[in-house]
């Protein structure tokens, strides 16, 4: 029976991350928050996990090659916030923590939306369900 789902990307300076994160409102969890070999973010109310390791951690036990997130896309991690203005809110601080904007905030087919990337170019988007 599966319990939990994890995330799991590479990063090139896990404090840049940290900050980055924490800057643009997420939180971390405690148990990894002066760590310098992972970071775990929290993500909504059913706390989901997306972990934070520096590059050689997680090639050392994803025994692959990385992507170079930079360049190429393997995932967009998606999630949603309460409000339309809490979209707005986010692509002001993506921007002033060091990250980009790849689209919007703007409205698509009864989503509003935001795609942006991290310092290390994994890409997010944060949406609004407009009928909620």
């Amino acid at each position: 029976m599966i319990n939990e789902l994890w995330i799991n990307l590479p990063v090139s300076d896990i404090d840049r991350s940290k900050a980055f994160f924490k800057a643009i409102g997420f939180s971390l969890h405690p148990s990894h928050a002066e760590s310098s070999e992972m970071v775990g973010l929290v993500i909504g109310v059913r706390k989901t996990m997306v972990m934070l390791f520096p590059d050689s951690t997680f090639k050392s036990f994803a025994n692959h090659e990385i992507t170079d997130a930079q360049t190429t896309t393997e995932v967009l991690i998606s999630f949603d916030v309460e409000k339309r203005e809490d979209v707005d809110e986010l692509a002001l601080k993506v921007v002033d923590a060091g990250g980009r904007t790849f689209g919007g905030p703007a409205e698509r087919e009864g989503i509003y939306g935001l795609g942006f990337i991290d310092p290390d170019g994994h890409r997010w988007n944060a949406i609004h369900i407009n009928s909620r």
